[in-house]
């Protein structure tokens, strides 16, 4: 989590997230983004509603925080695995014809020894680590938070710390842009109870603002989107008057619908889920509303930064109204997002039961020209396994060019892909799935599950 303090009295949280989470949202009528955001059905609170669906609490916060999108935080810092991480995430997002949604959080010294304190040990492997981000982004549209406080937060650091930080901020701005010219980069802006717009602004156009497509305030706190809107135009004012122009706002809504102030939510039960994530802003200053902050998400107070607990998410959305629709995840014509990944404990009855320790079930959920999506379902045989591994060989002319919700190995045609963490142990006749991003033809090639 990224600790923001205000000169006056609140201050904001910028927490790690594991996850993210997108889904309703329109055409945009002002901004310069249109089409639907992402919704990733393999976050903590995804999880966590379909292993509690008995919860009292489960429905709630199914419907008003799980079924929406929050952006997936890339706060661990390792440099040989982030590749993956955004290689899974962008593909499943472009698979199903959607926009996905990052916020970068691992520079140097980020939150100046606060509750999410860590990041890259120097700036050189911040740089390798960003370089790793950015040749996964893919070609199309993606909205990236750059390094949440990194700008409005610099009281840990001096003159020349600062000045290194702001050149780190403005070539991973650039090395981002680069790779993907679609990709949409937003710097910190800090938020309207904090910095004075004037300050604000000057920070963000010497940390490169000018290479950027705008900023994004309020992230993970609790100012109301008036506010922080009145502070954007501020900011754009200042901008223009120092040269730089054309430069648009994010905010984040996903806790500012109820009390400002008190700079962490973890004990407070004063908060609500603000305006429900959408590029539809209809303000030509404001490219999206976003959940920055998954909801939920504890920002290092009363528990440990990033982790979910249902006690904060059901505070946060009991009293909020529900979403303004229920699109699909995706259109009939576009492949569909990444299956749910949770273990279950109800497989589906048209499956064989497994005779060994573990069966894998294989089908292609979506076509399209030079290539398919495939889901596999794994599932517990004798047993409860603690670990799995899926083999087959591919069809000829077909590669796998993205996984998620497991760890892909290949050699020549032969393809295994074995669990993550959280979904190795499976219960007594319990299941999961992971899916895949595949060219050539679907086939019906036979899979063979082993465990440990």
């Amino acid at each position: 989590m990224a600790r923001s303090r205000v000169v006056a009295a609140a201050a904001a949280c910028a927490t790690v997230a594991a996850g993210s989470v997108l889904i309703v949202s329109g055409t945009a009528s002002a901004g310069t983004i249109s089409g639907t955001l992402y919704r990733d059905p393999s976050t903590a609170v995804a999880r966590w509603v379909e292993s509690n669906s008995g919860d009292s609490r489960a429905a709630v916060i199914r419907d008003k925080i799980a079924s929406q999108p929050a952006t997936r935080w890339l706060s661990n810092f390792n440099v040989s695995a982030v590749g993956s991480e955004v290689a899974g995430y962008v593909g499943a997002a472009n698979a199903a014809g959607q926009i996905p949604a990052l916020t970068v959080y691992g520079i140097t010294n980020r939150d100046c020894g606060g509750a999410s304190s860590g990041g890259a040990p120097d700036l050189g492997q911040y740089q390798t680590w960003i370089g790793n981000i950015a040749r996964n982004l893919g070609t199309r549209t993606v909205v990236i938070n750059l390094e949440p406080d990194s700008i409005a937060l610099l009281t840990c650091l001096n003159s020349s710390e600062i000045a290194a930080r702001n050149q780190a901020l403005r070539t991973a701005t650039q090395t981002l842009k680069a790779a993907n010219p679609n990709a949409k980069v937003y710097l910190d802006g800090g938020h309207s109870a904090w910095n004075s717009a004037g300050e604000q602004a000057s920070r963000l156009v010497a940390a490169g603002v000018a290479g950027a497509d705008g900023f994004y305030t309020n992230a993970s706190n609790f100012q109301p989107t008036s506010a922080e809107a009145a502070y954007g135009r501020s900011i754009i004012s200042s901008l223009n008057g120092q040269g730089v122009s054309g430069k648009r706002q994010v905010i984040d809504t996903s806790r500012n619908g109820g009390a400002s102030g008190d700079w962490c939510g973890d004990d407070n039960t004063d908060r609500r889920i603000g305006q429900y994530p959408t590029v539809n802003t209809g303000d030509a200053n404001i490219d999206g509303y976003l959940w920055i902050k998954p909801p939920g998400e504890a920002d290092g107070c009363r528990y440990a930064a990033g982790s979910f607990q249902p006690d904060l998410a059901y505070s946060l959305a009991s009293t909020a109204p529900n979403p303004p629709s229920s699109s699909p995840a995706s259109s009939p014509s576009s492949p569909s997002s990444s299956p749910s990944t949770s273990p279950s404990s109800s497989p589906s009855p048209s499956a064989p039961f497994p005779t060994g320790a573990c069966g894998a079930t294989l089908q292609a959920v979506s076509t399209w020209n030079g290539g398919y999506q495939g889901e596999v379902k794994v599932q517990a045989g004798n047993g409860t396994p603690s670990g799995w591994t899926v083999s087959w060989t591919l069809p000829a002319g077909s590669s796998i060019s993205q996984v998620w919700n497991g760890t892909l190995t290949t050699s020549g045609s032969a393809v295994s892909v074995r669990n993550v963490s959280w979904n190795g142990n499976l219960p007594a006749d319990g299941s999961t799935t992971f899916g895949f991003i595949a060219t050539g033809t679907a086939g019906t090639p036979a899979l063979t599950c082993t465990s440990p």
